[in-house]
């Protein structure tokens, strides 16, 4: 059950990190016609969902984003661990950026008219997607930086003495070293943190 649901935020969070392929792609391939003067009519709705089946495949997708976001957001509501000490920690935002120009950026030059192109694209978003679950690459998410999030890579103090070396913190609050965190676990060694403030 547990595997479960940590499954299903992976899979949130990958939702999320693409949201921003979502809006690119709606920006490429939205069509509404625009008419002005005498002879002008409206086309009819059918004809107008027709030509913007793609842009509207990318708002279902962008409200799925949406509400995996609101999911996220609140599930960081929930109880947490016994905060626990940074004894080292390293910045690594830069994996919001190579995820964004390596993953997404290069999607938006599919031709988007063309079926089999669409097909495999959808291909690719379901093995990215399963990669980037299985790899656990889930926390490079452009979508969160944008909202904020930071990303840490950080050695630990926790309670009985236990050390932990390479633990992953997504987190809204700027973290330093000797810095007390209070976590919920998203994965074994990838946690969202929030400093404890005294």
């Amino acid at each position: 059950m547990m595997v479960e649901t940590m499954t299903h935020k992976k899979i949130g969070l990958y939702v999320i990190s693409i949201a921003l392929l979502f809006v690119f792609i709606f920006v490429l391939k939205v069509n509404v016609p625009i008419c002005y003067g005498e002879g002008c009519e409206f086309i009819g709705i059918s004809e107008l969902l027709k030509i913007n089946v793609v842009p509207i495949i990318c708002l279902v997708c962008l409200l799925w984003a949406f509400f995996e976001y609101k999911k996220f957001r609140f599930d960081l509501q929930g109880s947490t661990n016994i905060p626990f000490k940074i004894k080292k920690i390293e910045g690594v935002n830069y994996e919001h950026l190579t995820f964004l120009a390596t993953y997404v950026i290069p999607l938006v030059s599919f031709n988007f008219d063309s079926e089999r192109y669409l097909i495999l694209l959808g291909v690719l978003l379901v093995v990215m997607g399963i990669i980037y679950i299985k790899t656990d690459l889930f926390y490079a998410n452009p979508s969160l930086a944008l909202f904020g999030f930071h990303i840490y890579k950080v050695d630990g103090s926790f309670k009985n003495k236990e050390e932990r070396d390479g633990i992953i913190l997504i987190s809204l609050s700027k973290l330093s070293n000797s810095d007390n965190v209070s976590y919920i676990k998203i994965d074994e060694r990838i946690y969202y943190a929030e400093k404890v403030t005294k």
